[in-house]
């Protein structure tokens, strides 16, 4: 049986993990992704919402996303708010859609990219080395206490440190994954 401490620790690392790759995937790389819209809101009737929900997007082979509204009403406010973004992109308007074409990054933009990247990935690994300091402290409280052994506090900050070893890696692989996606021509 696993201890609780371990479980909630591992769980902790988890949604750390899970919340950096979800950073990462609003990042902007060279290709075009839906999820870079997922922050950008529109104004739909008073009501400030999420251009997914009130669009379809679809990614095109010429390195663009074409955006369709479900009400046509809204193609101006689709294009307000993707300029107002900091995408630094120029949406198109046809009149039935708004069309987003990616342009092929420098080198120099990529650089940048990976850079930012590698700062939200140290967040990431920062996040996990506190949750780390944290159960050790509550150990070192727990062996001073009583409550556990010396022996048994020596053994969970080993499992403790084998956890965090474990989502530091996936972190850097994440990051790997990542700076390829973006150097990628």
């Amino acid at each position: 049986m696993k201890d609780p401490i371990l479980k909630e620790a591992e769980l902790r690392m988890k949604k750390s993990v899970e919340a950096i790759d979800e950073e990462l995937k609003k990042l902007r790389t060279g290709r075009p992704s839906p999820a870079l819209l997922e922050e950008i809101k529109v104004d739909y009737y008073g009501v400030p919402t999420p251009i997914n929900q009130v669009a379809t997007i679809n990614v095109t082979e010429e390195r663009s996303l074409i955006i369709k509204p479900w009400e046509k009403n809204l193609l101006s406010a689709i294009e307000k708010a993707i300029q107002a973004s900091d995408l630094g992109l120029n949406p198109t308007n046809d009149g039935n859609v708004v069309r987003l074409v990616f342009p092929s990054p420098t080198t120099e933009q990529r650089q940048k990219w990976v850079k930012k990247t590698k700062e939200i990935v140290e967040h990431g690994k920062i996040a996990i080395r506190n949750i780390r300091r944290d159960v050790i402290k509550e150990l070192k409280e727990m062996t001073k206490n009583g409550e556990i052994s010396e022996d048994d506090e020596k053994r969970l900050e080993k499992e403790v440190q084998n956890l965090t070893d474990k989502y530091i890696e996936e972190l850097d692989k994440l990051f790997e994954k990542k700076e390829k996606e973006i150097m990628e021509f």
